[in-house]
């Protein structure tokens, strides 16, 4: 399994703040599906399946995975699969919400602290799925959360739908 920074030890009073649905990582050769789970004390990246950029083999495989998810208790899902990890809230620096138009999904970037060395260097930006709602409003409630006042949370919206 790999770890990005070490978890605090959570508590029997985790609770989840937020969760951000249907997003994907775009890979040279194949599409990651991810979902995020932000708790108060850490956000978790929970890998949901793959599929390949073939227009043959492209598909979203990760609806089990999500259900997988949903049914889990928060201090299973680092373990749900190997991809998976999670960072500690104090070391989530930002969160910027690029808003989709009709020709471009919308993106997420994260960044935070990374005190380990890692694959994805502290920073990683996903791109909504086709059928992913919009999740300014999960967003902006974080904005309004004392435990992420540290984090810089913006917005941007596209000026011309093209682009």
């Amino acid at each position: 399994m790999t770890t990005v920074a070490q978890s605090q030890p959570m508590t029997d009073t985790e609770t989840t703040i937020a969760r951000l649905t249907r997003w994907l990582r775009q890979r040279p050769n194949s599409i990651e599906f991810w979902e995020l789970v932000i708790t108060d004390e850490r956000v978790v990246w929970c890998y949901v399946g793959q599929s390949y950029r073939s227009m043959l083999l492209r598909a979203d495989m990760g609806e089990r995975d999500r259900a997988i998810v949903d049914d889990s208790r928060l201090d299973e899902l680092e373990e749900l699969a190997e991809e998976n990890f999670a960072v500690p809230l104090e070391a989530l620096e930002s969160i910027r919400l690029v808003e989709g138009t009709r020709f471009r999904r919308a993106k997420l970037e994260l960044e935070w602290r990374d005190d380990t060395d890692s694959r994805y260097n502290g920073q990683m930006t996903l791109v909504s799925t086709s059928d992913a709602d919009s999740q300014r409003d999960i967003v902006a409630s974080l904005e309004e959360d004392p435990r992420l006042e540290h984090v810089d949370i913006e917005f941007d919206t596209r000026r011309w739908p093209f682009f």
